[in-house]
């Protein structure tokens, strides 16, 4: 975890009465929550509704914010619990919609161009191909995921955070996050086999 939490000065602004201190917030952390709550509900239509609930519970919880964590795990872990709050109470079973078959956000879009590009080198019809098929069939092992599984490979691998940091978030030991990670990784290898023609127990 974070020694220096690095937003704990415009936390302090906000908490002094700042609102523009919160809105410097939103602006950085925008797009990553909705990429994480695009991830839980697989819904389009939803994503931006619980991404606004999300910044409202935190702005109303930052005057009891303590900095015990890091404010990015703190708001994701609102974020992981206003959305899974959202399903419940809408009663939306979270399956892959036809709206979230619909395309990638701009922010996935990039995410998979860049897999592309990198995968690429001879920039041939057959490698563009390839590593076009290898993109989706990523997307498409996680998505397949159970949520928790979906959850804890999204937070390590796309958000980058820490074991201890996915503990925070998603509330469990550490070593149901390692297992959660292991498992994931292993489904996704599972999918790409055919593609990379990898030997058995190599990961992604």
């Amino acid at each position: 975890m974070q020694s220096v939490d690095v937003d704990a000065p415009l936390v302090a602004r906000v908490q002094r009465g700042d609102q523009r201190a919160f809105e410097m917030l939103v602006v950085k952390y925008e797009r990553r929550i909705q990429r994480l709550i695009a991830r839980m509900v697989r819904d389009t239509d939803l994503v931006d509704d619980i991404a606004q609930e999300t910044f409202i519970r935190a702005y109303r919880a930052l005057p009891n914010f303590r900095g015990d964590s890091a404010f990015y795990t703190w708001l994701y872990r609102i974020a992981v619990n206003t959305a899974k709050k959202a399903l419940i109470g809408l009663q939306r079973d979270p399956l892959l919609t036809e709206t979230a078959l619909g395309g990638l956000s701009e922010e996935d879009g990039q995410e998979s161009s860049r897999v592309e590009n990198e995968l690429t080198t001879g920039e041939t019809p057959e490698s563009t191909m390839a590593s076009r098929q290898i993109a989706e069939a990523v997307n498409s092992a996680i998505e397949a995921l159970s949520d928790d599984l979906r959850q804890a490979i999204t937070l390590r691998e796309i958000e980058g955070l820490s074991y201890d940091e996915i503990s925070e978030v998603m509330n469990c030991p550490i070593g149901t996050v390692r297992s959660r990670i292991f498992r994931a990784r292993e489904a996704i290898a599972q999918r790409l086999r055919p593609l990379l023609d990898t030997r058995e127990g190599e990961r992604w």
